[in-house]
């Protein structure tokens, strides 16, 4: 909406609206003139409700003001006229109430069937310039339209932040319940979804945040969990001791960032995760088909220095018992050593949850690479090559494909979303505990698998090849080069092709890309100072950027 009475929509189509009142808008966008709505992704989903992006010329014309003036909360004040409005023509606003992404309906019933409508106002700050691009919340009207269509095409229409958009993507390709006749009283109900999360489960006590009354109720607040009472799967965070760089490595001239492309979503795919609740046993036979937490000690395990340890997010090597997502421990029963959990909490209702949800994000990235000139019958040269500038051929693709990547990240952090407010008391439940998908068991087998995935490579880099990294950040890992291109480190077989099993060049999912390079001197100094290089290989600080 532009503030002249248009909406701008895909193709360059104009859509005249009224403008008179929201609640006249409203109406509108329900109506078979828009003809807003998206076909649902599932049959036994909804529907996408229409949203309407308002520029500040629009959110003016309505009565909204430009800025919010509750900064922390972010929501328009109950009194507003704007609020009066709707609420005098019967519509109603979700608990999240009038912010940068309302939610704007009236309960369905069966003659009017679901009515609802998602605003998204941009100078409220609506597109986050770390998913979407610096200036796209600032782009003309038209070119906005274009963007956020290709968006809702390839993934979902926005329903909020990405992080949002992502969970709710999870829910619209494997929604929760299902229309069933009963044949006792020959009525329709809602009936589950086999393979869907169909109810809010509790974590079991390792998976949970300290703040989830689960902890609250076995410890007091200040106690500090130890890896025994705590499942802590998180990404890499790992240097190298700069003691234990070779006279060879130090001959190198440059370190040179690998960065796995979207690696959280390639760790979903076929991976089994929980459906049901967990349930506790001692001294269990480990299965890795079974998902869930296991108390192992792996202290004892054989580590080389050079590489990170593939059980712990800090890459050092465990000290005693920990809890390990079924991944990490059938990692190491693949790295021949002998597994024995002492104690569990398994979910014995499973299946491939994320499959659908992968499936998904994979093509709408690989359809984006491609308008930004990047396919995956390039040659590695090719490959790197059209990387190095593919950003500047399409800056409106280039938003789309950031908004992408932001939709895996935040997807997965939302299944372990933590309290938010100044008014939140640890202990306490909080909203997000309602949804069937806050799930931090998903969120850790996800980041688990990742890890493992990165660890396996690295493995083969240098068992292979004689290769270790100097650090590794999440999905990004460093190693030391003679020249300054990923060509003049990766290994390749005699015939030309990349070593198996090792690090590949290329566009798809689990393949990686070209971090960046610097100096040789430049990455032992940030090691001498104890900071990450993959952090700052690109020359900014990637996780500050929100990569």
């Amino acid at each position: 909406m532009d503030g002249t009475g248009h909406a701008h929509a895909a193709g360059g189509v104009l859509l005249p609206h009224p403008t008179s009142d929201l609640p006249a808008l409203i109406t509108w966008a329900l109506g078979p003139d828009a003809d807003l709505r998206a076909p649902r992704l599932h049959r036994n989903g909804k529907d996408g409700d229409p949203l309407l992006v308002l520029t500040a010329p629009a959110a003016e014309r309505l009565g909204l003001p430009l800025t919010l003036e509750d900064r922390r909360a972010l929501r328009l004040p109950d009194n507003h006229p704007v609020i009066k409005q709707l609420t005098k023509a019967k519509w109603q606003l979700t608990r999240r109430g009038f912010g940068p992404w309302p939610r704007i309906y009236r309960p369905a019933s069966p003659t009017s069937g679901r009515q609802c409508v998602q605003l998204a106002v941009l100078p409220w700050g609506a597109l986050d310039s770390r998913a979407w691009g610096e200036d796209t919340a600032d782009l003309p009207a038209p070119e906005l339209a274009e963007l956020l269509t290709a968006y809702a095409t390839r993934l979902l229409t926005p329903r909020g932040s990405t992080a949002v958009t992502g969970l709710e993507l999870m829910t619209a390709l494997r929604p929760p319940t299902r229309a069933a006749r009963n044949p006792e009283t020959n009525t329709w109900e809602s009936a589950p979804v086999a393979g869907s999360l169909t109810r809010p489960v509790d974590p079991a006590p390792p998976e949970a945040p300290d703040e989830h009354p689960v902890v609250a109720a076995l410890y007091p607040r200040s106690h500090q969990r130890t890896p025994d009472q705590v499942l802590d799967e998180e990404a890499y965070d790992w240097i190298r001791d700069p003691e234990l760089l070779t006279d060879a490595e130090c001959a190198a001239t440059h370190a040179v960032g690998l960065d796995v492309n979207m690696a959280f979503a390639a760790a979903a795919n076929r991976l089994t995760v929980g459906l049901g609740p967990a349930a506790h046993t001692t001294h269990p036979r480990f299965d890795p088909k079974t998902p869930g937490c296991w108390l192992a000690d792996l202290s004892s395990l054989p580590h080389d220095p050079r590489l990170p340890s593939p059980f712990t997010p800090h890459g050092k090597q465990p000290t005693g018992p920990a809890w390990y997502a079924t991944p990490t421990l059938a990692y190491a029963q693949e790295l021949g050593h002998e597994v024995r959990p002492t104690e569990a909490w398994l979910r014995p209702d499973h299946g491939p949850y994320l499959d659908a949800w992968y499936t998904r994000l994979r093509d709408a990235y690989m359809a984006t690479m491609a308008d930004l000139g990047v396919t995956s019958s390039l040659t590695e040269s090719e490959f790197l090559r059209a990387m190095a500038t593919h950003k500047q051929h399409d800056p409106l693709a280039a938003s789309v494909l950031s908004a992408i990547k932001a939709t895996v990240k935040g997807g997965i952090g939302k299944l372990r979303e933590r309290p938010q407010g100044a008014g939140y008391r640890p202990g306490e439940p909080w909203p997000a505990l309602e949804r069937p998908t806050w799930r931090p068991d998903i969120r850790a087998a996800v980041i688990s698998t990742a890890r493992v995935n990165m660890h396996r490579k690295m493995l083969k880099l240098s068992t292979a090849a004689g290769l270790h990294p100097i650090a590794v950040l999440s999905d990004c890992a460093v190693y030391l080069s003679p020249g300054p291109s990923p060509l003049d480190l990766l290994p390749h077989t005699p015939d030309g092709k990349p070593l198996p099993g090792g690090f590949r060049l290329g566009v798809s999912p689990g393949m990686v890309k070209h971090e960046g390079t610097q100096p040789l001197l430049w990455a032992v100094q940030m090691l001498d100072e104890g900071l990450n290089p993959a952090r700052h290989i690109k020359g900014h600080d990637a996780a500050a950027d929100g990569e």
